[in-house]
């Protein structure tokens, strides 16, 4: 999936006719930390509220201040991997998407990424979790798949956890069976530290509280 695939059109672009009262406004209607400027086609940038707390005359058009605009956008043609690391280095609730001559397309929102990431990671379908943590040059994905496998059990989805200052890695694992007890045994007899497990009760109760916990945050 590219970035294109997920540009949502419910929250408008400001103008640099707009003044810095109604970008608050919006800001507060759409509960967003950014919003995106254009002239004309073009993508000026992201500008914040504490952009516009600092100007002098809020009720003047943007065009008339000299703004701090964070430059954060991606290309149409980029992969969903690079939304989510361009969003979460910068703290972003929206970004801006763009074409290869800086024309504005839309906008990504974080509630629309969530929303696409559970899709994408298997949160939906039945089954359980797993996370290892490992030494990176222990990490080998078809001796872990074997050992899923050999209990006729299907990895759904994987993703990786790591730090630049470490050479540990954490692998979170989400499994196609509910009882992952003898997947489990046989981690323990390959000496792989399984640092969490969730069975699908446990899981489905920790999913429900986290996604009630990031939409309150979302509705702050």
């Amino acid at each position: 999936m590219i970035a294109i695939d997920l540009v949502t059109d419910e929250i408008p672009p400001l103008k640099t006719s707009d003044t810095g009262l109604k970008a608050l406004a919006w800001m507060e209607e759409f509960k967003v930390a950014q919003l995106p400027i254009v002239n004309n086609t073009k993508l000026l940038g992201l500008i914040t509220e504490e952009d516009i707390l600092d100007l002098n005359e809020a009720e003047e058009p943007l065009g008339n201040h000299k703004l701090s605009l964070e430059k954060s956008s991606v290309l149409k043609t980029q992969h969903l991997f690079d939304v989510f690391s361009i969003m979460a280095q910068n703290k972003l609730s929206l970004l801006p998407v763009v074409d290869a001559e800086n024309n504005y397309l839309g906008i990504i929102t974080l509630g629309n990424l969530v929303q696409v990431f559970s899709e994408t990671a298997s949160l939906k379908d039945a089954g359980s979790v797993v996370t290892l943590e490992l030494n990176i040059n222990d990490y080998s994905i078809s001796e872990i798949g074997k050992i899923i496998e050999s209990d006729d059990a299907k990895i759904l989805s994987l993703y990786v956890t790591s730090s630049p200052d470490t050479t540990k890695m954490e692998l979170t694992i989400k499994i196609n069976k509910t009882d992952i007890s003898r997947i489990l045994q046989t981690f323990f007899r390959f000496n792989y530290i399984v640092t969490a497990s969730y069975q699908q009760s446990d899981y489905e109760e920790d999913m429900k509280k986290r996604y009630e916990a990031f939409m309150r945050y979302l509705n702050t």
